[in-house]
């Protein structure tokens, strides 16, 4: 067989032959190769392209996912809070009644829980928090609000320094690197829109302090056009932290998961506040699905999962 004829240098007429191991048929005009290969391409006047916000509108907060995504600058804030020597396996929680360890995630500490197939993964994160899960944090107390949790004279004078407010004495004693921020309550007949001028006042200070939050909203309606939970919607867009969206995860449930009625001073009033209980923590028990308690803990437990895995590795 015929080898094949070696590539010719282009001639002085800078024309090619094809090497066919024939006579050329046709003539080939200068190749582009011929370019000298150290040129730089042209400079453009187009900016990089950016990286599309896929994001819900917070005006859309309704339907936000229950469990957040957790994002590159969470992620980011996280490691950075971990790099400053927070405590990577611990959490804190800020919040009022609907937080307390009577009925809010202690009970992944103490044993009484069932994960069932369905959510056996979550004991992962259940074993890397222990301890986190039943402590009694300083800056949750039945009537704390989203200003009060900041004032020092809100602040237990038995684990406290002067001048230190709730949130700020919880990082200090517990040096968690990450923390639930649920306040549900305000102050009652007064203006709702306040809450997020207050509520970016703690997140810029539990930034500052070293902590990536997860904000979450709020069962309930009492101020009557879901402005708090917009505003939470709201701060979580604008500083890319993580929602943990309870109000979507009770929205299926029987009056969403509010107790409708309580008895004050022997007279039955309207709540619709508090969270129906339920049967306890115990995932496995089609019958336990109606009631907002056990909802609560598993979505929170859900929630911290989703950090836990984004940041693990």
């Amino acid at each position: 067989e015929e080898p094949l004829e070696e590539i010719q240098e282009p001639s002085d007429e800078n024309e090619t032959e094809i090497p066919t191991g024939e006579e050329p048929e046709e003539e080939i005009e200068e190749a582009t190769a011929a370019s000298d290969p150290t040129d730089e391409p042209e400079p453009t006047d187009e900016p990089p392209t950016a990286t599309p916000d896929i994001r819900l509108d917070p005006e859309d907060w309704r339907n936000w996912p229950i469990v957040p995504e957790i994002s590159g600058n969470a992620i980011a804030l996280y490691q950075q809070a971990v790099a400053n020597g927070a405590d990577p396996t611990h959490f804190s929680k800020i919040g009022d009644c609907q937080n307390v360890t009577s009925y809010f995630l202690a009970d992944f500490d103490r044993g009484r829980y069932r994960l069932g197939e369905e959510y056996d993964y979550l004991q992962e994160a259940i074993d890397y928090y222990a301890g986190s899960w039943k402590r009694e944090s300083i800056a949750v107390q039945g009537g704390f609000n989203v200003a009060s949790v900041m004032s020092p004279l809100r602040a237990d004078p038995e684990f406290c320094e002067n001048n230190e407010s709730p949130v700020e004495c919880e990082f200090r004693v517990h040096n968690p690197s990450v923390v639930i921020i649920s306040l549900e309550t305000w102050w009652n007949h007064d203006d709702p829109t306040k809450y997020e001028f207050y509520m970016r006042h703690l997140l810029d200070t539990v930034l500052e302090l070293g902590v990536l939050p997860i904000l979450a909203t709020k069962a309930d309606n009492l101020e009557g056009d879901h402005t708090i939970n917009r505003s939470i919607a709201q701060l979580a867009y604008e500083y890319d932290i993580p929602m943990w969206n309870f109000w979507a995860a009770t929205d299926p449930l029987p009056n969403h998961g509010l107790v409708e009625t309580t008895v004050v001073d022997g007279e039955e009033v309207e709540d619709n506040f508090h969270l129906t209980i339920g049967l306890g923590n115990y995932f496995d028990d089609p019958d336990n699905d109606v009631a907002a308690w056990p909802l609560r803990n598993l979505t929170a437990l859900q929630t911290i999962d989703a950090v836990y895995q984004a940041v693990k590795d």
